[in-house]
């Protein structure tokens, strides 16, 4: 098991939901934990609640994470790195009028891939090149590991959610061949494929509730939408097994998702 204590880790969209809850149990682990995010307010307030450090970063920005990786060295050693920071948008493909116009929005559909699949590879190969320059922990050589998020919605992409789909299928489809890469330096890559979550994307209030209330129509068992807690504590155990590597695990209460 790859042992937190006294190591440093970066938690991207960690000010919030899932990555918040990652942040919180690393932290219990002993990791100082560097939470990257644009939300200056719940970053900073995560962060010195787990005794860790915020930078505020685009996490599709090479110098910004560059920055976020740097603090985290001046923590500790690198360890471990999560990409939970991500976007949404749902639009369908082309228009009910025929014309070019109403097709879906191009500047929408580059912007959502830059954040999640982009964004992504460029924290991993970043942080990555930072654990390659620690002393190696144990025998085999093991000096890190990543966690990624993608979502169910890289197999069972819903009505309207082809950009979201598309950044979250290239998570998933870089999953291997980054763990192969990295090989190299001793650090593993595996990927989190969440399902139905409950975490304040959603929101507050009746319709709110009502709406999640819909949601688990498509969930098999236990009948609800998902914890933050039962996704980080997967997180967290692909993070510390040491023979966990390049592979990508739904979390999801066996749902599969309808078209819509």
């Amino acid at each position: 098991m790859l042992d937190l204590t006294g190591t440093s880790s970066i938690v991207t969209g960690g000010a919030s939901g899932l990555g918040e809850a990652t942040v919180r149990q690393l932290a219990a682990r002993g990791a100082h934990v560097v939470v990257l995010d644009l939300n200056d307010d719940k970053g900073r307030a995560v962060a010195a609640d787990v005794g860790g450090e915020y930078v505020r970063a685009d996490v599709s920005d090479p110098d910004q994470v560059v920055e976020a990786v740097q603090t985290a060295e001046g923590l500790g050693p690198l360890r471990t790195l999560v990409c939970a920071a991500g976007i949404g948008w749902a639009t369908r493909t082309v228009g009910r009028d025929g014309e070019f116009s109403s097709a879906h929005d191009l500047a929408a559909y580059t912007k959502v891939v830059t954040v999640n699949l982009i964004g992504t590879f460029n924290c991993v190969r970043l942080a990555a090149t930072a654990m390659g320059r620690t002393q190696p922990v144990d025998e085999d050589g093991s000096r890190g590991a990543i966690v990624t998020l993608a979502s169910v919605a890289a197999f069972d992409g819903q009505i309207g959610q082809a950009a979201y789909s598309s950044s979250k299928g290239g998570i998933v489809g870089m999953t291997l061949p980054v763990a192969r890469d990295l090989a190299a330096i001793g650090v593993r890559v595996n990927c989190v494929a969440p399902g139905l979550i409950d975490t304040p994307i959603y929101g507050e209030g009746p319709e709110s509730e009502a709406f999640k209330d819909k949601l688990k129509r498509d969930v098999v068992f236990p009948k609800r939408l998902g914890k933050s807690e039962e996704l980080a504590s997967m997180v967290v155990e692909l993070l510390v097994n040491t023979y966990a590597n390049g592979e990508t695990v739904r979390i999801d209460g066996a749902a599969r998702l309808q078209p819509k």
